[in-house]
């Protein structure tokens, strides 16, 4: 299957909602400590190589995640290490990009998605404790959520629900929101350490997974949170990113510091149903295509992208 070689790190990679083929990769230089960064926009061919970039963007700090919009097929939003949010329109060339760029967040901003029923709107999630609201047309973001005690690495929203979003922290909460409502609606203590990530299941709108340094996913049910419904261990480090699949209810795609992406069914007792060993450093984005299902693909900082069939080894040709 198609491998993309990047020249800085892999950070994130994400599937265009509207184009099977296509693909954004967020990157950074030196691991994202120090340096710049670069948005590629990929496509998948039948032919050799597989994958070819179409466009790149570069930027003078790290890309942490890449969000395609939901209303327009050709533009992407971008979270940056220099606490910018910028917005590019991949049909135009590098130098008319950004088409607009949002500095508020204080410190990196981690996160970014689209809102998939509403698709106007996006949140942003930052090491600077917050999450914000943001429209394309407003100079500025809508509201700033601030009640975690630490860094949100993640923020995602429910996909039947366009008023509610969960938010991943550092200070060990998942923390469910409406932004109707002028605070959280409900806090789970989710794990013992840091909380990396968490995304809705796509057929219950009240089943969430979250991801933590803890090497564990759990799976949560919001009508009664007090215990998880599901505990999947299998990692040997810190899990990274966590994924529903958008077209199996019980599957879960994970990525983790120990250079693995597993695939999960997490309504039987051998939960891992798949594993897949072809980084060979940390992997750090994972994604599912909505389009093509068992179509995956992952990145980490071996400064590789790998798109795969679920079942299939990502490193056969």
């Amino acid at each position: 299957m198609p491998v993309f070689k990047a020249p800085f790190n892999g950070y994130s990679v994400k599937f265009s909602p509207f184009y099977e083929s296509r693909l954004a990769v967020a990157t950074a230089q030196n691991f994202g400590i120090l340096g710049n960064g670069k948005i590629h926009v990929l496509e998948l061919s039948p032919g050799p190589p597989g994958v070819t970039e179409s466009v790149s963007f570069d930027t003078a700090d790290a890309v942490y995640d890449v969000s395609w919009s939901e209303s327009h097929d050709s533009v992407l939003v971008a979270a940056v290490g220099d606490g910018s949010v910028k917005i590019y329109d991949t049909s135009l060339p590098p130098p008319s990009n950004p088409i607009r760029s949002f500095q508020e967040h204080a410190r990196e901003v981690h996160s970014v998605d689209y809102n998939p029923t509403r698709r106007d709107s996006f949140l942003t999630a930052s090491w600077d404790d917050t999450v914000k609201l943001w429209a394309m047309d407003r100079p500025a973001s809508i509201r700033t959520f601030k009640e975690h005690a630490y860094c949100v690495y993640q923020a995602v929203w429910n996909p039947k629900h366009g008023d509610v979003f969960a938010s991943a922290s550092g200070d060990c909460t998942l923390r469910i929101w409406d932004v109707r409502e002028p605070g959280s609606t409900m806090i789970i203590p989710g794990h013992d350490f840091e909380i990396l990530s968490c995304d809705w299941n796509k057929y219950d709108d009240c089943v969430l997974a979250t991801s933590s340094v803890d090497k564990t996913i759990k799976v949560w049910d919001v009508r009664s949170y007090r215990a998880p419904l599901a505990v999947l261990n299998g990692h040997g480090y810190a899990v990274r990113k966590v994924k529903f699949s958008p077209h199996r209810r019980s599957l879960i795609a994970s990525c983790s510091y120990d250079m693995s992406v597993c695939l999960w069914d997490y309504m039987v007792e051998d939960a891992v149903v798949g594993r897949y060993d072809h980084h060979t450093e940390f992997a750090v984005g994972i994604d599912m295509s909505v389009l093509v299902e068992g179509l995956m693909a992952s990145t980490g900082w071996d400064e590789l992208v790998y798109v795969w069939q679920q079942g299939m080894d990502p490193r056969a040709s």
